[in-house]
């Protein structure tokens, strides 16, 4: 499996740069941007890249991290806090090995965050697994191309190791799901089970229920069906006394 990669708002082209030529070393073929602070093209990240410049030349850019992950299955997120996860956090094996048990067709992310400040958790709630690099301290932190070297590390090893692969349903596709709840959001407020000033927050403890629960594309489709239905119903005009 090749993972795409991905760096949320990086903004040091040192940092970027080294990524790439980490990807090149580990056989990383996708580097995703998400509107990057730091030209990531620029001479310092090249300097950096030496043998991952094709690739770092290559590396698309995104608005968002939702628009960057539209197409992968799994993803896991990594976070350096210690606690106010909207999902639970897992050591690196743990995650990876989610991440590794997919079908090898089925695209995967890893996602990392700014170098200041990490993920939103907004941004988290689009991981199925989030993933914690232990440190001896609690107030550790490592530089973003160190966590990444740690991480495509781990995920090598555990790669060639011999294991079974889970057998478990696929989660559906990051765009899939997020059609769906934007399709639910909307009827939601619609109908008044959900009011402008606190839907965001209602909706995310729906997302990370989902994201728990690794939802499969079949069963998106049920719920998205549902939602039609509703709709449908809710805008039926009521009978009249006359029509009885």
């Amino acid at each position: 499996m090749s993972p795409k990669l991905v760096l949320v708002e990086p903004a040091g082209p040192l940092n970027v740069g080294s990524v790439a030529r980490l990807c090149r070393t580990y056989g990383i073929e996708d580097l995703r941007l998400v509107a990057p602070r730091c030209d990531p093209l620029g001479e310092e990240a090249r300097l950096m890249a030496v043998k991952g410049l094709p690739l770092l030349l290559q590396a698309r850019v995104f608005p968002t991290l939702a628009a960057a992950l539209t197409d992968c299955v799994r993803v896991v997120a990594t976070s350096g806090r210690p606690e106010g996860e909207p999902l639970p956090l897992q050591a690196p094996d743990d995650a990876l090995a989610w991440l590794l048990a997919g079908e090898p067709t089925q695209p995967a992310a890893l996602v990392f965050g700014r170098e200041d400040r990490g993920l939103s958790n907004d941004e988290l709630l689009q991981a199925g697994r989030l993933l914690q690099i232990p440190t001896p301290t609690p107030h550790g932190s490592l530089n973003l191309s160190h966590a990444v070297a740690v991480v495509l590390h781990d995920l090598h090893r555990l790669a060639h190791h011999a294991t079974p692969r889970e057998q478990a349903p696929a989660p559906c596709s990051r765009g899939v799901l997020e059609a769906m709840l934007s399709d639910a959001q909307e009827l939601l407020l619609e109908v008044g089970f959900l009011l402008p000033h606190t839907a965001h927050a209602r909706m995310a403890k729906l997302r990370a229920l989902l994201q728990r629960a690794q939802v499969s594309a079949p069963e998106v489709a049920l719920l998205r069906g549902l939602v039609c239905q509703l709709r449908w119903a809710s805008r039926r005009p009521f009978p009249s006394s006359q029509d009885h």
